[in-house]
This record gives structure tokens, sequence and C-alpha cells, in this order.
């Protein structure tokens, strides 16, 4: 007798279900809701199936899952921005959400490439998945033909300005721009630019809704829209600023796509003496950790990134016939954060 066969008679039978279930002098059916939907089962029965879990090291039969259930308890994620750290607290969401199920994420980041779209939304058909989360509103049509046709829930995440394929959770990028460009015009800034990256779909939302204010407050000027194609960093909002002030130096408040960028603007007032926020206003997107140390502190639109992951999840769950039916579309709404860089109060509207 060989070593491999050895070892393998000497390895202890898996642990199932049903073991569990007979450990903890429950159903199957109760361990499973357990694990799945933690909701439905009182606490007390719920911490013992989860200490019986534990005890017995029982880890979930994902084949026999597929087969059972005709799907592998994959969630997909593709997200073109995976690397920034704004989408963090998002997949802290949806991962907090799927921890008490036996479901398992897998993400994909194809980085803005309508190619890789494809080729990576093809893999994840291939494993069954139980739902598919997409960050933003695709204008890929063969991308849109796939999901629409895909045989699982879909979820389009952070923006909610279109019509779903079928579920989207997330906020009016053009109302939020609104409210942060009207913010900037009544504290008494007149020379107002827009910084950011890449046009995507949330991005044109916000300059449209930055247009539409200053339009009507009739101080437009498109020559103080300034972006670059490409990722937001830091860097880039000091390398904007100095670009727009080498071309329009009575600009006098910008708004950003991002709070790097924002930060970055800050950081390149500071390198030239521009007071803030007395000789420019500063408001940057998503109210990340840092908007309120810096100093000056940054006003922002905060976004509930991480209720946006965690319901995204739950209407996956919910889709699937784990309690009611989900809205086909959640407005979860944004706050605009004031703080110090748009302190100033000098003009009349």
């Amino acid at each position: 007798m060989g070593f491999g066969t050895r070892r393998r008679r000497q390895r202890r039978d898996k642990v199932t279900l049903s073991d569990v279930a007979q450990a903890a002098g429950v159903s199957a059916i109760t361990v499973s809701r357990a694990l799945r939907d933690p909701d439905k089962v009182s606490p007390t029965l719920r911490d013992l199936i989860l200490k019986t879990v534990e005890e017995m090291g029982y880890v979930p039969d994902l084949a026999a899952r597929a087969l059972a259930s005709k799907n592998s308890g994959i969630i997909g994620v593709m997200s073109p921005s995976l690397t920034n750290y704004s989408f963090i607290a998002v997949m802290r969401g949806i991962e907090d959400r799927v921890r008490a199920t036996d479901l398992r994420i897998q993400y994909a980041n194809p980085d803005y490439d309508k190619q890789d779209e494809v080729h990576q939304l093809r893999l994840f058909l291939t494993q069954n998945p139980a739902g598919i989360i997409y960050a933003g509103l695709s204008e890929n049509d063969e991308l849109n033909s796939m999901l629409r046709a895909a045989p699982c829930p879909v979820v389009e995440i952070m923006d909610v300005s279109g019509d779903p394929l079928e579920m989207a959770i997330g906020i009016d990028h053009r109302a939020a721009a609104e409210v942060a460009t009207r913010h900037l015009v009544h504290n008494g800034y007149r020379r107002i630019a827009l910084l950011g990256g890449r046009w995507d779909v949330r991005s044109r939302r916000r300059l449209d809704g930055y247009r539409a204010v200053l339009e009507e407050a009739g101080i437009y000027d498109a020559g103080l829209i300034l972006s670059v194609d490409g990722h937001t960093s830091v860097a880039l909002g000091a390398h904007l600023l100095e670009r727009l002030m080498n071309e329009h130096a009575d600009v006098d408040a910008a708004l950003c796509h991002n709070d790097d960028v924002a930060l970055g603007v800050l950081f390149e007032c500071q390198r030239r003496g521009i007071a803030v926020p007395d000789a420019f206003g500063l408001c940057g997107f998503n109210d990340l950790d840092y908007a309120g140390v810096a100093c000056p502190s940054i006003t922002s639109v905060r976004i509930p990134r991480y209720e946006i992951g965690y319901r995204a999840v739950d209407m996956l769950l919910r889709a699937t016939g784990e309690g009611a039916p989900p809205p086909s579309l959640v407005d979860l709404g944004f706050n605009l954060i004031e703080r110090q860089s748009t302190s100033r109060r000098l003009l009349a509207v």
C-alpha cells in the first residue's frame, strides 16, 4: 500500500449537514436556514447551530448545492473600481451580508475594458452563479444582453438614474451634484470648476447636475471642466488644479469627482498659498475618512457605500425566494456634509 493510499484512508470522513443537524438536535433544513438566512432563526438556536458547525468543522458542499439548487453558491461582483479606496466600504457591506450564509464572493475588475467585461461575465456565468452584482450602469450592449439573459438575479449598484436591467440600488448622482454645486454658489463662489477622471455614467450624471445649476445662475463656463481619461488620485487633483490655474487664474472653487481629487486640489492650493475656503472653495464626493480630518476639513457628498453593498446582496437573496420580493429600484439618497473647505459666505447670490 503506497503512501498516497494510506493518507487518503487516514483522513476523517467529511462532516455533512445531517451530521450537524443530528448533533444540534434540529432538522437539516433548520441548519441550512441558519447558515443562509440567520434572521429567520431565533438567536439562541442560531448560536447553538453556529457553535456546532465550528466545533465539528463543517464546510458546505458547494458542488452538492449546485446540483440541488441549480447554482454554485457564488456571487459574482464586477466593478471597474475595485482598486479605488471608495469601493472598499461597498465590498465590506457585500461580505458582511454574505458572511452569515453559505455563499461566497468572486470579484472581477475589468477596468473599463468592454471586451474584458464580456469575458469576465462569461466566466462567471459558466459557474452557474447565485447572482451577479454589477457596479455602475453598463454602456456595453453585448454585456447588457448577457446580463438580461443571465439565469440568476442581477443587481446594478451605485447609480439609479437609468432603467435597471433587473434590480438597481444606489443614489441619483445628478441630484447629488446639483446639491453640491448649489451649495458652492450659495456660499459665494462664482468661478466653479469640475475636476475628475474618466467620464463614466456616474461622472456624466454629475456633470449634468453641475451644469444645470450653473446655467440657472448664469455662470456656467465649459472651460472650467477639466478631466483625464484614467484613474483618479490625489496626484491627479494637484495636477488638474495646476493646469486649471495656468489657464483660468480667476477660478475660485472646484467640485471634484471624488475625495482623492479634492485632497490633491487642497494640497496644490496650500503649495500655491491659496487660502481655502476664503479664496477657494472645495467639495469632494464619497466622504472618505480623511475628508473630515484634513486641514481644513473637506466638504463632501456622503454616499451610503456600505449599505449599498449590504443591501445589494440582500436583494439577490430575496430574488431567489428568501423573504419578500425585492423592489426593482432602491434610491438610498445622499447627504452633503458641509465642512471648513466651503465655509466662506462673502458674496450675495
